[in-house]
């Protein structure tokens, strides 16, 4: 029986994306040789490639001025690259949690790093009010958190070049592609398996590459210029890649995409707020629609693993909140459905009406 999975990453695949790489593995379109065969230089690759890079445009709208990139290393690399390439001299960075804390400790390597945070309480909100000084070189982001449980559901308006980490909402709801500068994350959130990472990046910002010597395999030019081909790439993730791409435009794109994730949390946090049992762990209005944060109230936090526990038999798995953190994350990405969380939603039930 197929698993309710709500794993923060690697993420629930939908099922066609696994079941056209399951078959691509053994023999790609008839061709009697594996996906994981192919050349990444052979007509076939380019395709999937070129196929996958032209899906991402189309899905997201991404508009002329601007390249796409599938790379390695992760978002954990990212925040490195972004500050070798581009910080002069003062940088600043929203911390909302644990990785957007680690892309401005990168940062620090390189020049000044200014920042506006939500630690003193415990990264529950995202930060509002204050001013994005106008003497920096870039302006970075988190939009969603995916430990704590945060998310900016808005698209920034901002004078200065814009960086997002989009690790975890990227194709969970429509984008203002021309906002931002640059929007990167790791795939195996939303997008497809571990093993692949994806920039956007605007054309333009190459041209304000800080004068240091940086690296050839670090430098965003070496990669724009070779279109993601300067070294192997990730073969096999681009392909789960395109496959994810092709079921998100079946179903509608990004648009159907972000009303089946509202319907989804506000299902299980209705859940949240009614019981008695459970409590959520950020503030209402900054709630994210991809990891659903909630732990025991005090009275009952005896129980933690027992529901934990009770919620794997049935069938719920990867519900245990980040090591960091404690408590239960329920993350909800796009290939996870609605009868997923309502399988959920009656554990939780179930367990409150057996233990309250």
């Amino acid at each position: 029986m197929r698993k309710h999975i709500f794993n923060a990453g690697p993420c629930v695949l939908s099922d066609p994306a696994r079941e056209n790489t399951a078959k691509a593995v053994l023999d790609l379109d008839g061709i009697g040789q594996s996906i994981m065969e192919v050349s990444h230089r052979g007509k076939e690759f380019i395709a999937i490639f070129d196929e996958t890079v032209a899906l991402f445009k189309e899905v997201l709208d991404i508009p002329e001025g601007y390249s796409v990139l599938f790379l390695g290393g992760g978002a954990s690399l990212q925040f490195a690259m972004i500050p070798y390439n581009f910080l002069h001299t003062k940088a600043f960075y929203l911390d909302t949690g644990t990785w957007s804390t680690k892309a401005y400790k990168e940062a620090q390597l390189y020049g000044e790093a200014i920042i506006v945070s939500s630690k003193d309480k415990n990264y529950s909100y995202i930060p509002k009010g204050y001013k994005v000084p106008d003497d920096i070189d870039y302006f970075h982001i988190t939009t969603n958190n995916t430990i704590k449980g945060t998310e900016i559901h808005v698209d920034y308006d901002c004078k200065v070049p814009l960086i997002a980490d989009m690790s975890s909402d990227i194709l969970s709801r429509p984008v203002d592609v021309a906002k931002y500068d640059m929007i990167y994350g790791g795939a195996q959130k939303n997008l497809g398996p571990a093993g692949v990472t994806f920039v956007i990046i605007k054309n333009s910002l190459l041209d304000k590459v800080v004068d240091r010597i940086i690296p050839t395999m670090l430098k965003y030019s070496t990669h724009v210029e070779n279109e993601s081909m300067f070294n192997t790439p990730p073969v096999l993730p681009i392909f789960v890649v395109r496959e994810t791409l092709k079921w998100v435009k079946s179903l509608g794109g990004v648009t159907e995409m972000y009303k089946l994730n509202k319907a989804k949390a506000e299902l299980l946090y209705k859940a949240i707020d009614d019981s008695n049992m459970f409590v959520g762990t950020v503030e209402k209005e900054d709630r994210s629609l991809m990891n659903i944060c909630f732990v025991m109230k005090e009275k009952y936090a005896e129980l933690e693993g027992e529901f934990i526990k009770f919620a794997s038999s049935k069938n719920c798995v990867g519900i245990k909140g980040h090591r960091s953190v404690g408590g239960f994350r329920a993350s909800t990405y796009n290939a996870t459905s609605i009868e997923d969380v309502q399988a959920l939603v009656d554990a939780m039930k179930e367990f409150e009406a057996n233990n309250a």
